[in-house]
């Protein structure tokens, strides 16, 4: 097999007079899957991927295209970088014209490639058959899956560059079902060390919440003060992240724009909030790559901006809205600083204390919300969502759980949201349900909102 740095280098010696960015992609992955109590599939997945940017520069200007395979041998290499610079040469010029960057070469470029095994799943897969055999017992079922992978990326650019970056990611979702299937829950975890995975103790959340759902609480849909669960104000707050750019900004076509020009500097909610991306996250797990990788044009990203450092970035800063996500050509067009997109998010409540328990404790009276799921955007421009709330919506009373009220379909704005948050916890590692399978790296804590929109009830358990 041919080495990914070869690869690389093996492309850009076909690149001719073309610059050309090569990305080989190197990823392994163990997993584990399971159904109604059993093992249903375990196994190994190893990838190679090899993806080629081609520019080509005429009398209207620079375009790009991209193209994308598996590769075999030399033949493969040649077509796969001809194929990119002949899209290119057919494709509508764009209007980011910056230079293509020479981001040097890093220091582990020639190192061996980490992989991921079975063995990682090892522990978990002991916890789940004890999980399953207790389930037996008691009449509960238990669904879900667990992966880990090892992904390494090389980054190779006719400029000179030549990055690269390992990164771990891991996830366990479990679904437990009781009283012939009519009361569910659902947990999720990220951990990059799956043997810090407790499935016992996730076992005991899942039986804690089936619990609370042993009482109904008639409750109509409208707008109720809410405990949301850092897992769902992870997908809130990615869905936020997702629509910061500049380029939508200054097309006045999303939430963050305004007259002439983006709300960077205005107030969007709560002076304890801060969101902010670090790829040098200290919490185990967080660290992401801290050069920008690129494929394709988008609002939020540009190839010719392959290799760009990346570092710290506070989007909202104590309420204040001080970043959106720029390449060096909307940067220079919006007249903001150069803030690419970073693969992780953090959420804190200043002086933020507690869990749920404790929130729920000083919330009084409202409604708890553990996950979502089926978030879409209704209106850009306010940056509405319509979702579902899923496994179990709780009623609070009394500071305490007092039992489930089932499920809503809500409609709000994580924008909206901010300002209406009372209350916050302690920041912590969370998978977002509905957008963990695309962005595994979030800390965030639970929140008290008020007026959380449950516009309808749904009949999804």
């Amino acid at each position: 097999m041919i080495s990914s740095q070869q690869l690389v280098e093996r492309a850009l010696a076909h690149a001719g007079k073309q610059e050309l960015v090569v990305r080989v992609t190197q990823n392994s992955e163990a997993n584990l899957r399971w159904a109604s109590n059993s093992m249903t599939t375990n196994g190994m997945i190893t990838e190679q991927q090899v993806d080629i940017v081609a520019f080509a520069t005429g009398s209207q200007g620079r375009a790009t295209a991209t193209t994308s395979a598996v590769v075999r041998d030399e033949t493969d290499i040649v077509d796969l970088v001809e194929a990119a610079q002949l899209a290119a040469g057919e494709a509508i010029p764009g209007d980011d014209t910056e230079p293509l960057l020479d981001a040097g070469v890093a220091a582990d470029w020639d190192e061996g490639i980490p992989h991921t095994d079975p063995t990682v799943l090892t522990q978990v897969a002991e916890g789940l058959g004890e999980a399953f055999e207790r389930a037996l017992v008691d009449g509960v079922e238990h669904f879900g899956y667990a992966e880990h992978s090892v992904e390494t990326v090389f980054l190779g650019a006719t400029t000179g560059t030549r990055l690269r970056f390992v990164q771990p990611t891991g996830r366990l979702e479990m679904t437990a079902k009781s009283h012939q299937r009519s009361r569910s829950a659902w947990v999720g975890t990220a951990e990059t060390d799956m043997t810090h995975i407790s499935v016992s103790a996730l076992d005991a959340e899942l039986r804690q919440a089936l619990a609370w759902q042993g009482r109904t609480v008639d409750v109509a849909p409208g707008r109720h003060p809410t405990l949301l669960s850092p897992s769902a104000v992870a997908d809130l707050m990615v869905d936020l992240y997702w629509s910061a750019d500049a380029r939508s900004a200054i097309d006045g076509s999303s939430v963050f724009a305004r007259p002439g020009g983006t709300r960077v500097g205005e107030r969007l909610g709560s002076p304890s909030l801060t969101l902010s991306s670090d790829p040098a996250d200290p919490v185990p797990g967080m660290r992401c790559a801290d050069f920008e990788v690129a494929l394709s044009a988008s609002g939020s990203a540009s190839p010719a901006d392959n290799g760009l450092p990346l570092s710290r970035t506070d989007w909202i800063s104590a309420g204040v809205l001080d970043h959106l996500v720029t390449t060096r050509h909307t940067a220079a067009e919006a007249d903001l600083p150069v803030t690419p997109g970073i693969d992780n998010l953090t959420l804190t409540y200043e002086d933020g204390e507690g869990g749920i328990a404790e929130l729920a404790e000083r919330m009084g009276e409202g409604l708890l919300v553990t996950c979502l799921w089926y978030n879409r955007v209704v209106d850009p421009q306010t940056l509405l969502l319509t979702g579902l709330t899923r496994d179990g919506v709780y009623v609070v009373r009394d500071g305490e759980i007092a039992g489930t009220c089932g499920n809503f379909r809500f409609n709000d704005s994580p924008v909206g949201i901010l300002a209406r948050v009372r209350d916050g916890g302690r920041p912590e590692r969370t998978l977002a349900r509905e957008m963990g399978d695309y962005f595994n790296r979030a800390v965030m804590p639970a929140l008290v909102v008020e007026d959380f929109n449950m516009s309808t009830a749904s009949q999804a358990l």
